[in-house]
C-alpha cells in the first residue's frame, strides 16, 4: 500500500510539476510567438524549429501549448481560490451550528448551486457579461463552492466533538476563536486534497468552455480552443488535436494522482494501515 501511495504521489507531483514548469518557462521563452499568424508555415510538419509542427494558421503548436499551460493554471488557481474562499467559511459555519437555521439555510443554498454545472453557469454568465477568461473563472469557482462547503462541514463536525474543542468551549472560548485555532488547522489536510481534485475539474471545465467558445478568447492560447480549431482537420492532420488533448489528459491525471496520494498520505486512518 505504501509503495502504491508513494508512486501515485510522486507521479502526480511530477506531472503537476511539469505543467507548472512549462507555464513558468512560457513567461520567459517560447520557440516562436504563439499568436503570430504565418501563412507560409501553415500545417507545417514537425521539424526545423517547429518541434510539434504548426497549425492551420501557421502558429507554432509547441509555443501555444506552453502558453496554454499558463492559461490553464491561471484559471485553475483563481477558480479554486474563489471556491475555497467562499466554500470553506460557509462549511465551517454550517458544521459549527449543525442544528441551527443558519446551517440548514447554507446547506440548502449549497444544494441549489450544486444543481447547476459549471458549463451551464458559464453559458448564463457569458450571455449576461460576455464570454471570456474572467467569466470562465467565476463560473468554475462558483460551481465548485458546494464541494468545498460539504468537505469543510463534514470535517468540522468531526473536529467539534473532539476533547480539545469541548474543553475550549467549556473554557468560554467564542466560536470564531475555536474556528481559527482548532477547527481550521485540523481540517486543512482535507481541504488541500479537495483543492487538488477541484483543480483537475477546473482544467477540464476550462478546456470545455474554451472549446465551446465561452472560455479564453483569441488570440490568447488555450488547450480547449486548440482542440476546437483542430476538429475540422481531425482526420487529415490528427496531430493538431493530439497534443492539446494529451496535455489536458496529463494535467488532469497529474492533479488526480496528486490528490489521491495526498489523501492517502495525510489521512491518519490510512497511515495506520500502512
Amino acid at each position: 500500500m505504501r509503495g502504491r501511495t508513494n508512486a501515485g504521489l510522486v507521479a502526480g507531483g511530477a506531472l503537476v510539476g511539469l505543467v507548472v514548469l512549462t507555464a513558468v518557462a512560457s513567461f520567459f521563452w517560447t520557440p516562436h510567438d504563439p499568436t503570430l499568424v504565418d501563412a507560409a508555415q501553415k500545417l507545417r510538419e514537425p521539424g526545423g524549429g517547429y518541434p510539434l509542427g504548426a497549425d492551420k494558421f501557421g502558429r507554432d503548436t509547441f509555443s501555444q501549448l506552453m502558453v496554454g499551460a499558463r492559461t490553464t493554471l491561471y484559471v485553475g488557481v483563481v477558480a479554486v481560490g474563489i471556491a475555497a474562499v467562499l466554500g470553506v467559511p460557509l462549511g465551517m459555519i454550517a458544521g459549527m451550528t449543525p442544528r441551527g437555521w443558519l446551517s440548514e439555510l447554507i446547506m440548502r443554498v449549497n444544494d441549489l448551486v450544486f444543481a447547476f454545472p459549471a458549463l451551464l453557469l458559464a453559458v448564463m454568465f457569458g450571455a449576461v457579461y460576455g464570454a471570456g477568461t474572467l467569466t470562465a473563472m467565476i463560473a468554475i469557482g462558483v460551481a465548485t463552492v458546494p464541494a468545498f462547503a460539504r468537505v469543510a462541514r463534514a470535517a468540522t463536525l468531526q473536529v467539534m466533538v473532539t476533547d480539545y474543542v469541548l474543553a475550549a468551549r467549556a473554557a468560554g472560548r467564542r466560536r470564531p476563536a475555536i474556528a481559527v485555532r482548532h477547527v481550521l488547522p485540523n481540517i486543512g489536510s482535507m481541504l488541500i486534497v479537495q483543492a487538488s481534485v477541484s483543480f483537475a475539474i477546473a482544467i477540464l471545465a476550462e478546456a470545455a468552455l474554451s472549446f465551446l467558445g465561452f472560455g479564453t478568447r483569441p488570440p490568447t492560447p488555450s488547450w480547449g480552443r486548440m482542440l476546437q480549431e483542430s476538429q475540422e482537420l481531425l482526420f487529415s492532420t490528427p496531430r493538431l488535436a493530439l497534443w492539446p488533448g494529451l496535455a489536458i489528459a496529463l494535467a488532469v491525471l497529474g492533479f488526480n494522482l496528486l490528490g489521491d496520494g495526498l489523501r492517502d498520505y495525510l489521512d491518519p486512518k490510512l497511515r495506520r494501515i500502512r
